[in-house]
């Protein structure tokens, strides 16, 4: 009890940093607007659920934006990014079409997978991002078959894998970090730890709490990070990815953090309190975070700011309206995407 009682403390209150650790003012306003960006378009998503216009699972990403953001800001051109069903944010970071994204989740013929993937399962080669899994812990062997591809092909590519506390108590999530130790593969492990996977705590899920440690049987090094800072993650995937990129083999990152709605659209999130939640929202924002930083530096204030929120919102706006005026696919399509086509 006394361990567990420690773990929330530290979840509640643990400290950050307070200046910008090297991030210009471009880089901070840039992530700002992309962090402003997740979470609009997740209330967006959210509003749209409650209306009947998103059928199925919707898991929204807000709380956990400077995750997506941080790590999307080390990435190279041919870098991968695959991660669970919580993925709409990776969607917009790694650069596909808002539009395109509220078309998938309403199941719209202007969808990125042509209203056939749904909230959990849409994905953009050319974004380099690989999905959007529904099934738990599966993206793990699945990202490390794309360490294992750019291994291969010598192309100096990374795999950034990310998967929840939940996922980490898979069994094919240790066979992946084996395969990955063992041949040396550039793949970086993003452990989103949001405390609760699907409503259970970590303290009861987990005999070892402190996931960043879980490779340590396959001699994979790994680090905590505070995931609600955008400037921490950045500088931890860095390292991460230039362990993995220069053939030192997999890195794995746990990443802190918190999302402030349930598990999914239908889950009441009853196994906490809201003085919990509020007290995150409160004191480590990962939003208001950054605001606090430009603000302290004096490189935005509150109208350049709110000119930021105001155009993302109309960007929000769009997307949703394109949904609603996209047509249904037509029922061809069912027949489409099963079999790649093999070049003769």
């Amino acid at each position: 009890m006394a361990r567990q009682a420690a773990e929330r403390k530290t979840r509640k209150a643990a400290a950050r940093p307070t200046d910008e650790g090297g991030a210009s003012r471009d880089q901070l306003l840039a992530w700002y607007r992309e962090m402003l960006l997740i979470r609009r378009f997740e209330e967006r998503a959210g509003q749209l659920y409650g209306m009947g216009l998103i059928g199925g699972f919707c898991h929204l990403y807000i709380g956990q934006e400077a995750i997506a953001v941080g790590v999307q800001a080390v990435r190279r051109p041919g870098d991968q990014v695959i991660t669970g069903y919580r993925d709409h944010g990776h969607m917009l970071v790694c650069g596909m079409d808002p539009r395109e994204v509220m078309a998938e989740l309403t199941g719209r013929a202007g969808g990125s997978s042509r209203g056939k993937g749904g909230s959990m399962h849409m994905f953009s080669t050319e974004a380099g991002f690989f999905g959007g899994h529904g099934i738990v812990g599966a993206q793990v062997s699945l990202g490390t078959g794309l360490a294992l591809a750019n291994s291969y092909r010598g192309n100096g590519n990374v795999a950034f894998a990310f998967f929840g506390d939940g996922a980490a108590n898979q069994g094919q999530v240790y066979e992946s970090f084996n395969m990955a130790e063992l041949w040396s593969l550039p793949v970086v492990y993003v452990i989103e730890n949001n405390q609760y996977a699907m409503g259970t705590s970590i303290e009861r899920s987990s005999s070892e709490t402190h996931l960043f440690r879980r490779g340590a049987s396959f001699r994979i090094p790994g680090e905590e990070v505070d995931g609600m800072d955008v400037i921490a993650v950045r500088d931890a995937a860095a390292r991460a990815a230039e362990h993995a990129r220069s053939g030192k083999g997999p890195y794995i990152l746990e990443m802190k953090t918190y999302r402030y709605r349930g598990h999914s659209m239908s889950d009441p999130a009853k196994y906490r309190t809201r003085e919990e939640v509020e007290e995150v929202r409160r004191n480590r924002d990962p939003i208001d975070h950054v605001q606090e930083l430009l603000a302290a530096k004096g490189w935005a204030d509150e109208a350049a700011l709110k000119a930021i929120d105001a155009d993302v919102r109309a960007i929000v706006a769009d997307a949703a309206e394109f949904a609603r005026i996209s047509p249904e696919p037509d029922p061809a399509e069912l027949f489409t995407d099963i079999y790649v086509g093999v070049a003769r």
